[in-house]
């Protein structure tokens, strides 16, 4: 029997649809109507990079463009709707999906006692017991409280004074939980404190928990690897995901299928089996300036297949070396990847520096408008009161 192919042109469509990017950003991008954002997509990525938006706010932003930054912590702290914790870095997701991270919280728990017993930093049981029992106490911390006066360790997050260490492993490992966030510096308290009993409360077996992961991404994906399911919540093993794939393709769950990339090569994927008859509307070709942490981008080397989009970040990279810029930001139009840009808030102003336009992408005036009408749009986001360009911006 023939394996289907997905043509290119169609997964760029399911795949945008699939991360809220072919809808119009419209809503009141607070409460239920963000939530469901946030359900859709199953996490947003934290970062702390503030040279125009953090990550997270720009990604909703792009969604719901009435989307300010108070709304997430409402739900975060007020309305207890999400909670932070960790995914392949650290991520807001939606409360209903607590109960799932105990599995995450007991393999951290593991891994990081044994880092501790590698790193040779010593029984740190009883400075656990200290953090805890202070919080338990006294109330919410944040890092900075805990470890006045404590000498730090070797390198890495051992580099950490040991109260401070202590306090990541009982977050890590679910004993601790993020209580909301005073600028960008995390406030702990007692799970039992935080998390709602309905989801406290809740239990799931590992294996349930191992089949709503594989799903969960089978379905925001729309089409992925075994690999690529263990990926997106970075939660579950590659053997796991590959166990699951192979009981879930002879169930009749999923089906294999070749999706064609953008320079025609296929790439054998598993699918729902209603993929090929699933009807998806090109997106409005719409311009929209995206995170480098969007959740359509995460996987870069999904984004070069489908879109023809190559994409590093260059925070790291020497100056001299770098070929765009420090924190450069995509720019997509429709259902195609038509740039970057180097931009950042200045004295209050949005002060674009420069856009690469990708091979074969023409700014004709039209395109230029919309640009500008976005670049508008993503300053009144910001709190900028004007935008600038420099001289000769578009390259």
């Amino acid at each position: 029997m023939s394996v289907p192919v997905l043509s290119n042109a169609k997964a760029r469509h399911l795949f945008l649809e699939k991360h809220r990017l072919s809808c119009r950003p419209s809503g009141t991008g607070k409460g239920a109507d963000l939530k469901g954002v946030l359900d859709e997509l199953g996490f947003v990525q934290l970062d702390s990079v503030n040279t125009f938006a953090r990550a997270h706010d720009l990604i909703l932003w792009s969604r719901k463009q009435q989307y300010r930054p108070d709304a997430l912590q409402h739900l975060l702290h007020r309305d207890r709707q999400v909670f932070e914790h960790w995914t392949h870095d650290a991520a807001i997701i939606p409360m209903n999906s607590f109960a799932h991270w105990r599995l995450r919280f007991d393999r951290d728990a593991t891994r990081l006692a044994s880092h501790w017993k590698d790193a040779r930093r010593g029984d740190l049981h009883a400075k656990i017991d200290e953090v805890l029992k202070r919080i338990s106490d006294h109330g919410a911390c944040t890092s900075g409280q805990v470890g006045e006066g404590e000498s730090r360790g070797s390198s890495g997050w051992w580099d950490w004074h040991p109260s401070k260490t202590a306090l990541e492993f009982l977050w890590r490992s679910g004993q601790l939980s993020v209580l909301r966030r005073d600028g960008f510096t995390k406030v702990y308290d007692l799970t039992e404190r935080v998390i709602p009993p309905e989801h406290l409360n809740r239990r799931h077996h590992p294996q349930e928990t191992i089949d709503w992961c594989c799903n969960g991404a089978m379905d925001r994906l729309g089409f992925a690897t075994s690999r690529e399911l263990a990926a997106f919540w970075d939660h579950v093993t590659s053997a796991e995901a590959k166990d699951w794939c192979a009981a879930a393709l002879s169930d009749g769950q999923i089906i294999e299928v070749d999706i064609e990339g953008v320079d025609g090569a296929l790439r054998r994927s598993f699918a729902r089996p209603d993929i090929m008859d699933v009807n998806v509307a090109a997106p409005a070709p719409r311009i929209r300036v995206l995170s480098p942490f969007d959740p359509a981008l995460r996987d870069r080397k999904r984004a070069e297949r489908l879109f023809g989009f190559n994409y590093r970040i260059e925070i790291f990279v020497p100056e001299p070396k770098r070929k765009y810029g420090y924190y450069v930001f995509p720019v997509i139009e429709g259902d195609h990847m038509i740039g970057r840009i180097d931009m950042r808030r200045t004295d209050g102003a949005l002060v674009v520096r420069a856009f690469w336009p990708e091979s074969g992408v023409k700014m004709g005036v039209g395109r230029l408008k919309a640009l500008q009408a976005e670049l508008e749009r993503a300053a009144a986001f910001g709190g900028c009161s004007a935008v600038s360009y420099d001289d000769g911006w578009v390259r």
